[in-house]
C-alpha cells in the first residue's frame, strides 16, 4: 500500500496525476459512448447494470494490464512480417479490435436508419437474456482494446505504479458517474446518436490505422469530435422542433 500511495506527498507526482487523469478522462469517453450506445439497446431496467458492469470490467482490466507492464511491453515485440511490415501482438489487438469497432458502428447505424431484422421462434425471456449476455460480451471485447491503449498512454506518461492505479480508478469513478447522463442524452436525440456512431467509425479507422504503424495524431482526431460536437450543439439549439425518430434495435446481437 504504501508503495501505491508513497507518491501523495511528493508535488511533481501530483503534477504527472493530473495529466494523465485528463488525458485518461478524454481517453475514456469514446469507452463511454460504446458502452451507452450497446446498452441503449436493453431494457430501461438492465441499461444501468450494463454501463456499471462494463465500466467496472474497464476498470479491472485496466488494472490489470498495469500489474503487468512487462507482459504490455512484450507485445510490442514483433511476431511476423508480411511484406517487409512488422505486426506484434499489440498492432494485432488493435486492427480486429479497430474492425470489430468498425463493423458494430456500420451495423448499429444501419439498424437505426433501415431497422433491424427479427427472428422467430424465440421466447421474449431468452432473447432479453441472450442480449444482455451478448451486450456485456461485446463491451468487455471492446474494453480489452482500450484498456491497451489507455494503459500504453498511462505507462508512457508516469513512471509511478501507484500515479497509474490512481488515475485509472478515478477516471472509472467519472464515467461511472457520467455514463447515465451521457447515455440518456445520446438515446434522446437520434442525430447526435449518428454523430457518436460517426465518432467511433473515426476511432476504429486509427486503431487500424496505428495496428499497421500509420501513427494518426489524436490531436486530430479530438479536434474534428469537437469541432463536430459544437456544431451539433448549434444545431440542437436552434432546431426546437420534435427529434426524427429513428428505428428501434431490440434484435439480439451478433
Amino acid at each position: 500500500m504504501e508503495s501505491l500511495f508513497g507518491w501523495i506527498t511528493q508535488p511533481e507526482a501530483w503534477l504527472a496525476f493530473g495529466t494523465l487523469l485528463l488525458l485518461e478522462v478524454v481517453l475514456g469517453i469514446d469507452n463511454v459512448i460504446f458502452i451507452s450506445i450497446l446498452a441503449g439497446k436493453l431494457p430501461p431496467e438492465q441499461q444501468q447494470r450494463a454501463r456499471t458492469i462494463g465500466l467496472l470490467g474497464a476498470m479491472f482490466m485496466r488494472l490489470g494490464l498495469l500489474f503487468s507492464i512487462s507482459w504490455i511491453y512484450s507485445l510490442k515485440n514483433e511476431l511476423f512480417q508480411v511484406f517487409g511490415q512488422g505486426f506484434s501482438g499489440r498492432d494485432l489487438i488493435l486492427i480486429f479490435g479497430g474492425l470489430f469497432l468498425l463493423y458494430k458502428a456500420v451495423k448499429e447505424m444501419h439498424e437505426q436508419l433501415e431497422g433491424p431484422v427479427h427472428g422467430a421462434g424465440t421466447s421474449a425471456g431468452a432473447v432479453a437474456g441472450a442480449n444482455f449476455a451478448a451486450i456485456i460480451g461485446q463491451i468487455m471485447l471492446l474494453d480489452i482494446v482500450f484498456s491497451l491503449d489507455s494503459v500504453i498512454t498511462a505507462v508512457g506518461m508516469a513512471d509511478d505504479i501507484g500515479v497509474m492505479v490512481s488515475a485509472v480508478v478515478v477516471t472509472v469513478a467519472i464515467m461511472l458517474v457520467a455514463a447515465r447522463p451521457i447515455g440518456e442524452f445520446v438515446q434522446a436525440h437520434p442525430t447526435v446518436k449518428m454523430l457518436a456512431l460517426s465518432f467511433l467509425l473515426l476511432i476504429g479507422v486509427n486503431l487500424i490505422a496505428d495496428g499497421f504503424g500509420f501513427k494518426i495524431p489524436k490531436g486530430y482526431t479530438y479536434f474534428a469530435m469537437g469541432f463536430a460536437i459544437a456544431v451539433e450543439l448549434l444545431n440542437l439549439r436552434v432546431r426546437r422542433g420534435s427529434p426524427v425518430q429513428l428505428h428501434g434495435s431490440d434484435r439480439q446481437p451478433d
